[in-house]
């Protein structure tokens, strides 16, 4: 199945500075998503982000590893295989909290797996290491005992070399170029293994089971018989422990190839953090003149925007100018317009006394008219008496 993400979530990422060790160093310009993946195959979790295509993180959870708290939104953790140390600015302290959550239960669950699979490689090594140490007490002790009970293990020693040729050819066939040098005791068998004749000669009968063993006869017969059962066994037991030193010497070799593979790929691994540091480096400074640049069209920009805004401000105050002298020229055709309206009011009161006395002098001669056609219809009446006493004197006449 591979990997497959189990958690995301989206924060800033940074990288501390491999130059100071103190300042940190941002890899990406905005929010990216980081994601826990796990490996079923491997068994192990891996904290992954990308930035479009580059892979700003790339850090392996082990059980060595501590996520820290430094504020409410920022966190970090160290990572030894990438030789750095990563920080990722969360937007709220619950993305932090949830984080730093996942981070703990993943690194348990690497411990547990890590714990697993040593407990399977014990279990693993441990039969293969008493099946060795049986051997060699067997092949140690044979010299020990009765040749009944030596003729009674030919069995298991083929069953020994018949396992023993079958790790020979894995390992020729796995690395058939290495040889491995013959001493004279992988041919005949060590000092302790070696059994000799007298050695066969002084084995007391009496030692073995007497269920088990026939009477020992010191015929001719049986003693060639024994000696070739000997012979076979010196033979097998020689087979036995040339393919064990050479199993031996290979794996040794193997250890010393291995560890030479191990501090090769350890060369490679801090060839590819350096490389991996200057790319970073570079991108960094690609990144910085990018920020710069947007810097410079940002301050540009702001620029013109204060010379628009100056230029905004030359008009308003030309105009501030003009309305400033019409005003003073308004407060002057004000003024005179008070002096007028001062003249027009003093004309006002002049006229108004002169309306006044207008007045007066209408009602005076109104009263004097009044008084006048009292008296003329006074005289009109005496005169109109005055006809009629002349129309009756005439008459009388």
């Amino acid at each position: 199945m591979g990997e497959q993400p189990i958690f995301s979530t989206r924060a800033h990422v940074f990288h501390i500075d491999p130059n100071t060790k103190k300042n940190w160093v941002p890899t990406s310009k905005h929010a990216v998503t980081v994601s826990y993946f796990y490996d079923s195959i491997r068994n192990v979790y891996r904290i992954i982000s990308l930035d479009g295509s580059k892979a700003i993180i790339n850090s392996t959870v082990t059980p060595n590893m501590t996520f820290t708290k430094t504020s409410q939104k920022f966190g970090q953790w160290a990572d030894s295989r990438a030789n750095t140390v990563y920080g990722l600015g969360f937007s709220s302290e619950h993305h932090l909290a949830k984080f730093a959550e996942k981070f703990q239960e993943f690194k348990e669950a690497a411990r547990l797996a890590k714990e697993k699979s040593q407990e399977k490689m014990e279990l693993t090594s441990t039969p293969s290491q008493g099946r060795s140490a049986e051997l060699q007490i067997t092949l140690t002790n044979d010299h020990r005992q009765s040749p009944s009970q030596i003729a009674s293990k030919v069995a298991a020693g083929s069953a020994y070399r018949f396992i023993a040729e079958g790790a020979l050819s894995l390992l020729e066939s796995a690395g058939g170029d290495i040889q491995s040098p013959l001493t004279p005791e992988s041919i005949n068998g060590t000092d302790d293994e070696r059994v000799t004749p007298e050695v066969m000669q002084n084995l007391d009968p009496r030692a073995e089971p007497t269920q088990n063993v026939l009477p020992f006869t010191h015929s001719s017969t049986v003693s060639k018989h024994w000696e070739a059962e000997l012979a076979t066994l010196k033979g097998n037991n020689a087979k036995l422990t040339a393919a064990l030193l050479e199993s031996t010497a290979n794996v040794k070799q193997w250890k010393q190839q291995l560890a030479a593979y191990q501090e090769e790929a350890e060369r490679l691994h801090k060839r590819v953090t350096e490389l991996e540091c200057v790319s970073s480096q570079a991108n960094v400074v690609h990144t910085h003149k990018t920020e710069l640049n947007q810097t410079i069209q940002e301050f540009e920009s702001t620029l013109k925007k204060k010379e628009e805004e100056i230029e905004r401000l030359k008009q308003e105050i030309d105009s501030s100018r003009d309305l400033q002298a019409q005003r003073g020229s308004l407060t002057q055709k004000l003024q005179e317009v008070e002096i007028r309206n001062k003249d027009l009011e003093g004309q006002l009161s002049d006229l108004e006394q002169r309306l006044e006395k207008s007045q007066n002098e209408q009602e005076a001669f109104h009263n004097n008219l009044k008084t006048l056609l009292e008296n003329l219809d006074g005289k009109i009446f005496e005169l109109t008496e005055l006809r009629d006493n002349l129309a009756k004197l005439i008459e009388c006449s």
